[in-house]
């Protein structure tokens, strides 16, 4: 397998005291070129002011590193639902949520912003389809930045919306500002959802028939604890998988996503970020076996069957 430059890299912190220019230290010392973080905690709406979070300090080791700003992600916080309307207060506040989140990420000089689209909370999926586009519009509206805005493919758990690319179509063809959307493939949701991503070519190309390649604007690299059209959304390591270290190093290396940031959000090792040496075999194409320390998940279930 042939070494490539990519634009390879991970979810990385965003705490004290170093806040952001602690994000960007992490990252290089993943050997990363690209990054996503979370402009506070994702699990609240609770933001520090931007003047405390050395923003400046950041963005200039990023430019000494010759990092370029546009391939960095921002992940706005999972708790918003903006695709249930049932709740008016909870709606607007995950509307506002949305701009604040905008609006901050353009100070850190991302222009594009992972959103997952929501839940439709019983009222059916095209419901909550018409819901997340008539916030979306009020976002796109009123937040006043360029920050695109890249829906997220889900698993499909619960009532999630946003679980196949026709679904994802609807959401921006039902919104009057579609040149701030575009859309976030993550391999352990689509996976889930029940594509076969193994034959991510062919992925692309319905990809490229439904949405268009043009709104693809990041990738989340993930492996997958369940087989396909589980609809579980559990994030394994890389190669310890269903989808496994090759149909993972392809989708990195995909000649048509050349430009596109991809994004790893595999969980940590004993407390301990697995990332540094995950990018090192993405890049290489070099996989060290068991390099966790444990047989992957396939290897496992040979071994039972055998």
């Amino acid at each position: 397998m042939a070494n490539k430059e990519i634009y390879l890299g991970s979810h990385v912190s965003l705490s004290a005291p170093d806040f952001y220019l602690g994000s960007v230290k992490e990252a290089l010392s993943y050997g990363a070129n690209t990054f996503m973080f979370y402009t506070g905690a994702p699990q609240n709406t609770y933001r520090l002011p931007l003047e405390r979070l050395k923003i400046e300090e950041g963005r200039k080791l990023l430019k000494e590193a010759g990092i370029d700003e546009t391939k960095l992600v921002v992940h706005a916080p999972y708790i918003i639902n903006a695709a249930n309307y049932t709740k008016p207060d909870l709606w607007e506040l995950s509307i506002n949520t949305i701009v604040s989140e905008l609006r901050r990420s353009a100070a850190f000089g991302a222009t594009m912003m992972v959103l997952h689209p929501g839940s439709h909370v019983g009222m059916g999926a095209e419901n909550g389809i018409l819901a997340l586009a008539k916030a979306l519009d009020v976002v796109l509206a009123t937040d006043g930045t360029n920050v695109r805005i890249a829906l997220e493919t889900m698993a499909g758990k619960g009532h999630e919306i946003g679980i196949t690319f026709e679904q994802i179509k609807m959401i921006i063809d039902k919104c009057q500002h579609k040149d701030r959307l575009g859309v976030c493939l993550d391999t352990c949701h689509i996976n889930d959802a029940g594509y076969d991503v193994s034959d991510f070519d062919h992925i692309l190309d319905e990809f490229d028939r439904i949405i268009g390649l043009d709104r693809l604007l990041c990738v989340h690299v993930n492996d997958t604890k369940n087989p396909i059209g589980a609809h579980k959304d559990r994030h394994e390591n890389i190669g310890y998988g269903y989808l496994g270290f090759d149909t993972l190093y392809k989708v990195c290396h995909h000649p048509k996503l050349d430009n596109i940031p991809k994004i790893l959000e595999t969980p940590y090792i004993n407390e301990k970020a697995p990332y540094k040496q995950e990018i090192e075999m993405l890049r290489s194409g070099e996989y060290k076996s068991n390099w966790r320390g444990d047989e992957p998940i396939l290897q496992t279930e040979a071994k039972l069957k055998a």
